[in-house]
């Protein structure tokens, strides 16, 4: 074993190693910068590279990549408030909040030495476990990790912000959203209408865009200021490392964490930070501020998504089982270069594995060190004016969509999809609660039937399942306890206390929008029913007992907005009232969306290269009132960093109409 360990060390610390390793780095780190993309974008890039290359040069350059893209990431969340991958929905609730109040380089430097820490941290406890794990891991059937599901969905509880039932209801809109596609159990088509796009389900990638994007964006261009409200950059670095030393113990129990349930085939990725999210909200009872700018909902979700990689590659390299998207690249590449994943990786090639893990460590250290290094600059770009930089914003998360499937329809969902976010922004709905029932979906159902199949009804009797169900009983007692309040920032009509609840005609007349937004909701799953009635029983079960749960709570809000004088947030933040809109520069919600918009029916008629310029020389004169070299510059910048962009990594670009008319070169076609 000492061997093992001396031959693994001596590896990674050579030159060749080294470099390799940096240049892996460097690589995540310019991929993760772009919103959407993520690991699976990167490792695919590198696939042809790994030809003609030693095993252990080629894994640097993999572990390389794979460690700093849950760190790189952070910028797009934090300073745009898009996020940058799955694994960063989380931090945008905070992180986007303190950029807007000038502390965006407290808010980065903080998320790097949080995601530095969780990944050494996974490190190690990928080290400890390499040779205990095999029968942890084995030991989580099918029924476990239904409850693991469940548990994941008891999250909502705790981010269902001010009202409990519209949190509740909107993770029934995402549990209904996440059944459309084929049904796990029997292959059939739910809620596809015929629309060959929802086949497969919407990608999860539209879904984080559009709730999370999509409104920021329209919300920012709306106001003629930066992102951040004055020029304070806050005080650098230093202050986001002091932030995580006064919270290392939030850090560090996330980070475990976050290593623990990346080790679950399937389940880590994507869910990971909003758990450790709302174990930061559970146990914080010392002012928090959560959904404002705390800076623990920064550390909590980036100790976790960084440490999940270590616990990813658990299953990945025991078994051949990839936790992950990403890791199921990483799996591609291991058999590309002969290694095979299974019990022979804590025998034969034990040191391989070794090499492994601390690559990973080494990489974390790297990737951290250059983001904190950029932290301060980049940080800077909050203070350009929004009209400038929303053109740039607007392309680049409508090419991460359409890499979701590759056709035009990502567009489409994208707008869908973002203005469902918009109006649950507006109207003080939960969207991380939509986001939980989205991702949990198909999970849920899927290891629910497994379950069934395999141990019948009484797998709910495993002890496994009993622990697990105790954890998630204790999350959700907490969780009525202490909620964050997603709504921040939604102003709350005060009525006097002792005045009468207005009639359901008055109420009606001035929360009609609201009134509206709940009734869609209950259409969508009065749909959901009328679809899973025409279902077999196996194929219905899941959607019909949701969508009616579902319907329960989403009337319960139409009877509050009748009759209740406390639930009614006003429709415009309060700065942004009607009556002041006028003198303070703010303009109506349609002028932010009218844009991303125009940008999707441009593509459709003349494709996206096309559409792309012709949207600057449109938005960059009449939006931000540029002058014509100032406009030609900008598109041309934009045009040469797009066209950079799909050559480096591959991107195809949408195309339209036109190119089904006319035979182009590329990139028009």
């Amino acid at each position: 074993m000492v061997d093992v360990f001396l031959s693994a060390l001596a590896e990674i610390t050579t030159l060749k190693h080294m470099s390799f390793l940096l240049v892996g780095v460097m690589l995540g780190l310019m991929v993760g910068v772009f919103p959407g993309l993520g690991g699976i974008a990167g490792l695919s890039l590198l696939m042809p590279f790994l030809y003609g290359l030693d095993t252990t040069s080629a894994l640097a350059l993999l572990i390389g990549l794979v460690a700093v893209i849950p760190t790189s990431d952070t910028f797009a969340s934090v300073l745009m408030g898009i996020p940058g991958s799955s694994a960063s929905q989380a931090t945008v609730l905070d992180g986007f909040p303190l950029a807007k109040q000038g502390e965006a380089a407290r808010a980065l430097s903080a998320a790097f030495f949080s995601s530095l820490v969780g990944g050494i941290i996974g490190a190690i406890i990928l080290t400890g476990f390499v040779l205990i794990a095999r029968p942890l891991i084995l030991a989580f059937g099918s029924a476990e990790l239904f409850m693991l599901s469940i548990f994941g969905l008891s999250m909502v509880g705790v981010l269902a912000g001010r009202s409990l039932v519209k949190g509740l209801c909107a993770c029934g809109i995402g549990l209904v959203i996440g059944s459309i596609g084929g049904a796990p159990a029997t292959g059939e088509f739910r809620m596809v209408m015929g629309i060959d796009y929802l086949y497969d389900g919407i990608p999860l990638v539209i879904v984080g865009l559009g709730l999370f994007a999509v409104p920021e964006i329209v919300d920012l261009l709306r106001r003629n200021r930066p992102i951040a409200a004055d020029m304070r950059l806050g005080s650098g670095w230093f202050a986001g490392v002091r932030d995580w030393w006064r919270n290392w113990f939030l850090s560090v129990r996330c980070s475990g964490l976050g290593a623990v349930i990346g080790a679950i085939p399937g389940l880590g990725g994507t869910v990971v930070d909003w758990i450790a999210y709302g174990h930061a909200v559970q146990s914080t009872k010392d002012n928090p501020r959560f959904g404002q700018g705390d800076i623990r909902g920064v550390i909590a979700p980036e100790s976790a998504n960084n440490a999940k990689e270590g616990g990813g590659l658990l299953p990945t390299l025991m078994f051949g089982i990839p936790g992950s998207g990403a890791m199921a690249i990483f799996l591609g590449g291991m058999v590309l270069l002969g290694i095979q994943p299974g019990p022979s990786m804590v025998g034969a090639n034990l040191d391989i594995t070794y090499t492994i893990i601390w690559s990973l460590a080494l990489a974390n250290v790297l990737g951290a060190a250059l983001c904190i290094a950029l932290a301060i600059p980049i940080s800077r770009l909050t203070l350009i004016p929004f009209q400038l930089l929303a053109p740039f914003m607007i392309t680049v998360i409508c090419l991460a969509a359409f890499q979701a499937t590759r056709i035009l329809d990502d567009l489409v969902a994208l707008l869908v999809i973002g203005l469902i976010g918009i109006y649950m922004r507006r109207f003080g709905w939960p969207r991380p609660a939509l986001l939980i029932g989205f991702v949990m979906a198909p999970q849920a159902e899927t290891y629910l039937y497994q379950a069934v199949q395999f141990y019948g009804w009484g797998f709910a009797t495993r002890p496994g399942v009993l622990i697990i169900l105790a954890i998630t009983l204790i999350s959700l007692w907490i969780g009525m306890k202490a909620r964050v309040d997603d709504s921040a920032g939604v102003a709350m009509k005060q009525t006097d206390p002792d005045a009468p609840a207005p009639s359901p005609v008055a109420a009606l007349r001035r929360r009609w929008p609201q009134f509206a937004f709940a009734a869609f909701a209950m259409g969508l799953f009065a749909f959901a029913i009328s679809d899973a009635m025409r279902q077999s029983f196996l194929g219905q079960v899941f959607p019909l007992t949701i969508a009616s749960i579902a319907a329960v709570f989403g009337a319960t809000v139409l009877v509050m907005l009748l009759f209740s004088r406390d639930a009614a947030p006003v429709v415009y933040d309060q700065e942004e009232a009607p009556e002041n809109a006028a003198e303070k520069g703010v303009r109506s919600l349609w002028s932010g969306a009218f844009w991303i918009a125009l940008l999707v029916a441009l593509t459709a008629l003349v494709g996206f290269f096309l559409a792309m310029l012709a949207f600057f020389l449109i938005y960059l004169p009449v939006r931000a009132r540029t002058g014509p070299v100032k406009t030609l510059v900008l598109t041309a910048g934009a045009a040469a960093f797009v066209l950079a962009l799909a050559n480096a990594l591959n991107l195809n670009f949408p195309y339209g109409q036109l190119q089904d008319i006319v035979r182009l070169p590329w990139p028009l076609r």
